[in-house]
């Protein structure tokens, strides 16, 4: 299999980025203040991972964890909105991807450990800190190294850790399917397959980012297609009134025969469901399966919530046998 079925493929890119003179921005000094309350915010996280997080009991690292990310969301200017009952018990969470600003989505929603592209090893601070708050990576370039890393996720699950992933494998700039602004393959199923091994419940989560001034999405906090990781922190720090939301579903339960790519379709048809509100346009359309909103309600439906996932397994695959990388 070659590598360039493992990539990601996303239709966005810098026409889906505001122009600098159309987004509200914040004055210089203000933009400066959010940069030092961020490192502040950085090395308060340092000393959560390394010193008390480990210790702490289930309900106080939860609690710790939603508070950095609330306080990291408010010197950004960022307000942080949760809807939803996160999950109590180790789940495998899965979101769409649009920022880097994920990471705080998810940290409100659940202590969970994080997998993410080996690339994030390499960013300064950002990974040094994942890899203290016990990241789990997957390296793209290397699609013969994926089922290793779903034994390792399932492991992690069965140790009683949270893990949180973004199965798209790339991100888009938030704006809606009908827009055409989504990854071309929908969510890979592969991660999946960890969720059923290790028998614990799949919750989707959808996050999504808009102006509280006029109400409307904004892909002021997209890090999508060349931008560089800067690029993107810049715009955060200039940008004004931004609102971070993120909304839980209720649970996909798979049983221990369940097929794993019915169920990731039924986890992208949850995400998916919850409406968009379009800021820019994007012209770039990409296929996939958000393109039918009733199809992708017809599959939600079918799964119920709250419900067992009983689609049998197909093919030969087998609990150890994680099949294609590409489903």
């Amino acid at each position: 299999m070659s590598v360039a079925l493992w990539r990601p493929v996303s239709g966005c890119g810098p026409v889906c980025l505001p122009a600098p003179d159309e987004a509200p921005a914040v004055p210089v000094a203000l933009r400066a203040a959010r940069l030092l309350g961020l490192l502040g915010m950085m090395l308060v996280g340092t000393v959560l991972v390394v010193g008390l997080l480990p210790v702490l009991p289930a309900a106080e690292r939860a609690a710790a964890a939603r508070g950095w990310a609330r306080g990291t969301a408010r010197v950004l200017g960022m307000r942080l909105q949760v809807r939803g009952r996160p999950p109590r018990r180790p789940a495998l969470l899965v979101a769409n991807h649009v920022s880097w600003l994920d990471v705080l989505a998810v940290l409100a929603v659940s202590p969970a450990r994080l997998l993410a592209k080996s690339e994030v090893r390499r960013w300064p601070l950002v990974g040094w800190l994942a890899r203290a708050a016990g990241a789990l990576f997957v390296d793209r370039a290397r699609p013969r190294d994926l089922p290793a890393t779903v034994d390792r996720v399932a492991a992690t699950l069965r140790g009683g850790d949270p893990v949180a992933v973004f199965p798209e494998g790339t991100t888009w700039c938030g704006a809606s399917a009908a827009a055409g602004c989504r990854p071309g393959r929908g969510f890979r199923p592969a991660t999946f397959q960890a969720a059923i091994d290790a028998g614990v419940p799949v919750v989707p989560i959808r996050i999504g980012y808009r102006s509280a001034a006029t109400g409307a999405d904004t892909t002021a906090a997209a890090f999508v297609g060349d931008d560089t990781l800067w690029g993107s922190v810049r715009r955060v720090l200039a940008a004004r009134d931004l609102v971070l939301t993120v909304r839980v579903a209720a649970a996909l339960h798979p049983a221990r025969d369940a097929d794993r790519r019915a169920l990731a379709r039924a986890a992208e048809a949850v995400v998916h469901l919850v409406p968009a509100r379009v800021a820019v346009p994007c012209p770039a359309a990409v296929g996939g399966l958000g393109d039918d909103p009733l199809r992708l309600r017809q599959i939600a439906v079918s799964f119920g919530r709250d419900t067992a996932v009983r689609a049998k397994r197909s093919g030969s695959i087998g609990p150890r046998d994680h099949g294609p990388v590409v489903a």
